[in-house]
């Protein structure tokens, strides 16, 4: 934490804003969705939800391949655990269901992958697929839709970045209609929180 916020962030963003920070859990199951902008957006949900605000760590939900070398070691240290996103193995999905289980706070990036362009949020289905495991482990797990947003396209030193936290959503059934369904209000309050995030930082989609 001293390295990577103390350090690293307030060095190289001029301004960091958090925003909505009522709407984070501080108690029970936690699984945060976050828009994915830039390499940069895990280091500022542990500065917005880590141990200092909520008492607890940020358990990341990474690709295996962003699991190797230095920057594997380095993830590994931030708290990630690899899955295989095209087929993910009875492991990776247990473990994330006990950490659910410890009510331990989980952060998936629904898009899956890094996107820049200004195109609508396009959700995969395993964070809702995983919401829905928990509850039939009766986990009530509580979904936070989180909007990251920079001044830049591609953050730059001396930039500003910004994190606003919606309200808490609960997966409503089981099954892949309902997931669908979970998926497009998620999306809808990801894009919600994204736009504050932007305004915050003095930038909108549409400059993108």
């Amino acid at each position: 934490m001293v390295i990577t916020q103390d350090i690293v962030l307030s060095n190289y963003f001029r301004e960091r804003f958090v925003l909505g920070l009522e709407n984070l859990p501080k108690e029970g199951a936690v699984l945060l969705a976050p828009t994915h902008r830039a390499r940069w957006d895990g280091l500022m949900l542990t500065l917005a939800a880590g141990r200092r605000v909520t008492g607890r760590d940020c358990r990341f939900m990474v690709t295996r391949t962003e699991m190797k070398g230095i920057q594997g070691w380095f993830l590994g240290r931030l708290g990630c655990f690899p899955v295989d996103q095209l087929r993910p193995s009875l492991t990776s999905l247990r473990f994330a269901i006990d950490l659910m289980l410890d009510e331990q706070q989980l952060v998936v990036f629904p898009e899956g992958k890094i996107n820049r362009t200004e195109r609508p949020i396009k959700l995969k289905q395993g964070l809702a697929r995983l919401a829905q495991l928990a509850k039939a482990k009766g986990v009530d797990v509580q979904v936070v839709p989180v909007g990251v947003g920079y001044s830049e396209v591609s953050p730059r030193p001396f930039s500003q970045a910004a994190i606003c936290f919606a309200q808490p959503m609960k997966v409503g059934g089981i099954g892949r209609e309902s997931a669908k369904l979970f998926n497009r209000e998620l999306s809808i309050r990801m894009d919600a929180a994204e736009q504050a995030a932007l305004k915050a930082v003095g930038r909108s989609k549409k400059e993108t």
